[in-house]
């Protein structure tokens, strides 16, 4: 008991190992992936106290307030509504144990410390967060120049109306063809599900 407490207060619990594909039905954070949803797990840091839970749609966070203590929350979040960005790599020193991945996912600062034998793999996972972050600033500019684009045309149209079709038809219809061409463009530019990103970075 007392070299649990130590570790606590030393920090060392908080250094957390990549698991293994094989391992993932192991861990308690695969019983929150939604498998039913074609959810699947691509990165997985586990401490004594911490899950973190990579999966091609969310972050499943397993809080623990220590290595001591059972209690745990779950936190899911979505990549859809939690845009990734600020992701930073810290490797270790010469007498450091642990290297430590650090990011923002919309609101929420994260840094987690994984041992430092891990580094190879940490990189990957790094390299594919990078890469969502990239991509979801390059879509959020897309679909803010297709919101731009589409309010411009609106007003074009409307500026142009010779008075031939009624005025509440033509807003119907400009209406209905604004709506399916910003649903599209939404389709379209906002990913929720980056399987195909950590599928070419990270490595089985």
């Amino acid at each position: 008991m007392f070299g649990k407490i130590a570790a606590d207060a030393l920090g060392l619990s908080d250094i957390g190992s990549v698991i293994a594909p094989a391992d993932y039905d192991k861990v308690d954070a695969d019983d929150y992936v939604m498998h039913e949803d074609q959810e699947k797990i691509y990165f997985l840091i586990k401490s004594k106290s911490d899950e973190y839970c990579f999966t091609n749609k969310a972050l499943i966070h397993l809080d623990g307030t220590s290595a001591t203590s059972k209690k745990r929350m779950l936190r899911r979040y979505s990549y859809g509504s939690n845009p990734i960005s600020h992701v930073l790599l810290e490797t270790a020193g010469n007498i450091d144990m642990d290297v430590e991945i650090k990011f923002r996912l919309g609101g929420n600062d994260f840094s987690i410390d994984v041992h430092k034998k891990h580094l190879e793999q940490v990189k990957d996972l790094y390299k594919a967060l990078f890469r969502i972050s990239e991509m979801m600033h390059e879509n959020e500019i897309a679909l803010g120049h297709a919101k731009t684009s589409i309010d411009v045309a609106s007003t074009t149209l409307g500026r142009g109306q010779a008075g031939s079709t009624p005025i509440v038809e033509s807003f119907k219809e400009l209406n209905q063809a604004a709506f399916a061409w910003l649903t599209g463009a939404q389709q379209k530019y906002w990913v929720k599900d980056f399987g195909s990103v950590f599928e070419r970075y990270i490595k089985a």
